[in-house]
C-alpha cells in the first residue's frame, strides 16, 4: 500500500474553514427551528426549547430569549470553568444562531404536522450542530450549563444534559401537552442520531477477525490481492489452550464479500467474524 503524505493545512485556512462551518451550521439550526420546531410547539431541549415555551406563554421573540440565556451562560462558563475554554468560536455560534432565528422569523412553517415537524426539525438541528461540532465549537446554551453542573455536583456530563433537557421537555408537557412533549423526545432522538451521522459519516467500515489453520497464506492474499493491512493478534483456544493467532483486517463495506471469498479460497474451514467499525482513521480510510 502506498504511503501518501498530506500537505499540512494552513492554520489561517483552517480557521476560515472552522468559522464557515460555525456560520453554516448555526444557520441550518436556526432555519430548522423556525420552519419545523417553533410553529409546531416542539420544545426539544436546550435553550431553543426554553424559547419555544416562553414564546407561547409570553410572546417573547425566541431570539431574545436565546441571547438572554446563551450570553450569560457563556460568561459563567468562562468564570466558573476557567479561562477562555470555549473560545471565540463558541461565542460566534452563541451570538450568530439567535441572530439567524431573528432574521428568518417570518418564514412560512414547512408543516403543521407535529410528527413531521419533530422528524425534520430534529434532522435539521442535528445536521447544523454536527457541522458546528466539526469545527470544535458549540452554540453554547444548556451544554455550558451542563458543564457547570457537572463540575460542582460530580454528576456525569451525560446525566447533566439529560436532566436539563428532561426538565425542558417535562415543562413543555405542562405548558403544551403530553403529546407534544412526546414529539419533542422524538426530535431529541433524531437530533442525536443525525449528529452522529454528520460526525462519523455514512460509510461504515467493517472489521474482520479471521482464525485459520493456514494463516500465513490468508495474510499474504489479503496483503497482496486485497491491498489491505493485516494485524496478527495473540490468542489461545479456550478448549485446547493452544495458541491460535487471530488476523484482524479493516475493509470498506464493498470489500467485505471479496474478503470472504478470498479467505474461503485459501482455507474453506477458516472461521471469520465480520463486525461494524463506526469510524476508522488512518491510511486507506479517513485522514485527519
Amino acid at each position: 500500500m502506498v504511503n501518501k503524505r498530506r500537505t499540512p493545512i494552513n492554520p489561517k485556512l483552517q480557521a476560515v474553514s472552522d468559522y464557515a462551518y460555525i456560520l453554516i451550521g448555526s444557520a441550518i439550526v436556526a432555519i430548522a427551528f423556525n420552519l419545523f420546531l417553533l410553529p409546531n410547539r416542539i420544545a426539544s431541549g436546550g435553550v431553543s426549547g426554553i424559547s419555544t415555551i416562553t414564546y407561547d406563554l409570553f410572546g417573547i421573540e425566541p431570539a431574545f430569549v436565546q441571547w438572554g440565556f446563551n450570553i450569560p451562560l457563556f460568561i459563567l462558563g468562562i468564570l466558573l470553568l476557567g479561562g477562555m475554554k470555549y473560545g471565540a468560536k463558541t461565542l460566534v455560534g452563541t451570538i450568530f444562531l439567535p441572530y439567524v432565528v431573528l432574521l428568518t422569523r417570518h418564514l412560512e412553517p414547512a408543516t403543521s404536522d407535529p410528527l413531521l415537524g419533530a422528524l425534520f426539525g430534529g434532522i435539521g438541528v442535528g445536521l447544523g450542530l454536527g457541522i458546528v461540532f466539526r469545527a470544535n465549537a458549540s452554540t453554547g446554551g444548556t451544554d455550558l450549563a451542563a458543564q457547570i453542573i457537572h463540575k460542582y455536583t460530580g454528576l456525569s456530563l451525560g446525566a447533566c444534559v439529560f436532566i436539563l433537557d428532561g426538565l425542558i421537555v417535562a415543562t413543555s408537557a405542562v405548558v403544551f401537552s403530553i403529546e407534544l412533549a412526546l414529539y419533542a423526545l422524538i426530535a431529541l432522538f433524531v437530533t442525536g442520531k443525525t449528529i452522529d451521522l454528520v460526525q462519523m459519516g455514512v460509510g461504515y467500515s467493517k472489521v474482520a477477525y479471521i482464525i485459520s489453520n493456514d494463516q500465513d497464506a490468508v495474510r499474504q492474499t489479503i496483503l497482496t490481492d486485497l491491498d489491505r493491512g493485516v494485524t496478527k493478534l495473540s490468542a489461545y483456544g479456550g478448549y485446547t489452550e493452544e495458541e491460535r493467532p487471530v488476523l484482524m483486517c479493516v475493509v470498506h463495506q464493498n470489500e467485505v464479500n471479496k474478503l470472504k471469498q478470498m479467505v474461503k479460497a485459501v482455507d474453506p474451514k477458516a472461521f471469520v467474524v465480520v463486525t461494524n467499525a463506526t469510524e476508522v482513521l488512518g491510511e486507506g480510510f479517513k485522514l485527519q
